[in-house]
């Protein structure tokens, strides 16, 4: 049984499919989107339509118990489902609960690991699987890979490409739980200080988690603008407008006359790509004429 609702757990069911019987994918509800307020379903409802998988929308994991019971599932797959799942769940299956996180716990617990590492300008992360237990992202390790991090990398190239190597990951898991050669490794043996861990504890994203301040050190801000591009994306004030920014980087000392060069604490900050108010994506050289006096 798998479960999962984002674009990030596409992949790890695409990859499941051919080789374990998915008998059933949970996922969050349908839920209205765009200006006509339509009911969407997730992207991962979408995608085990053409699979021929059976799709449940429970409100409450809780209540669907009985349900999922009926299942007889050997294994449950659980890859950005983004709800709690409760440990009357979580014991149905024979070969227990394999959680997909991108990141390499215990670090970057919680709703944006992946966000919340670029934003730190993290060199290096990875993606671990997880078996899963009653706490937020606490169950023992079964696999962990570690890759670096693009200096330019956004969060949407991060994301894909993670989602590739989770999926790549759960085949392997999926073949050791078969096998009985999962070899589990406690988090409190991994050699994370607790300090480490709870300053790394993320949270979903707020409208304050967007905001970038020129008072903030270049790379900070470059770091932020990554982290939330190609969406949600940055905001900040700029010429007494308030803008999205879809890409910048730390100025450099032989830059071009005709870019739109923000100060900051320690430098400067190019502005690559932006969203004016009630305006579609335009270099940053463009919203810079466009605002220059006449």
């Amino acid at each position: 049984m798998f479960f999962g609702s984002s674009a990030f757990a596409v992949p790890a069911l695409e990859a499941l499919a051919p080789h374990a019987t998915v008998t059933l994918v949970v996922t969050q509800p349908d839920r209205p989107s765009g200006r006509g307020h339509r009911l969407q379903p997730t992207p991962l409802k979408s995608a085990a339509t053409p699979l021929g998988i059976a799709t449940l929308e429970p409100q409450r994991l809780r209540d669907a118990a009985s349900r999922l019971a009926d299942e007889r599932a050997d294994l449950f797959v659980v890859a950005s489902y983004g709800r709690i799942v409760p440990q009357n769940v979580l014991d149905l299956p024979r070969l227990g609960a394999l959680n997909v996180h991108p990141s390499l716990l215990p670090l970057y617990r919680g709703a944006t690991p992946l966000q919340s590492a670029i934003r730190d300008g993290r060199s290096e992360s990875g993606v671990t699987i997880i078996l899963m237990d009653a706490g937020m992202d606490t169950g023992d390790v079964l696999l962990q890979e570690r890759t670096p991090i693009g200096r330019r990398e956004t969060y949407g190239e991060l994301h894909d490409r993670y989602a590739q190597l989770g999926a790549a990951l759960v085949l392997r898991a999926l073949e050791r739980a078969v096998s009985g050669t999962l070899e589990r490794i406690a988090q409190s043996s991994l050699g994370v200080s607790s300090e480490e861990i709870a300053a790394t504890l993320t949270h979903p994203l707020t409208k304050d988690d967007l905001v970038v301040e020129w008072t903030w050190p270049a790379r900070r801000i470059v770091d932020t603008v990554r982290s939330l591009s190609p969406q949600p994306l940055a905001r900040a004030r700029v010429a007494e407008q308030s803008i999205k920014i879809v890409a910048a980087h730390v100025a450099g000392p032989h830059e071009s006359d005709d870019v739109a060069l923000v100060p900051c604490a320690d430098g400067a900050v190019i502005l690559e790509t932006v969203v004016p108010p009630n305006r579609a994506a335009m270099s940053g050289a463009a919203f810079a004429r466009m605002r220059a006096p006449a």
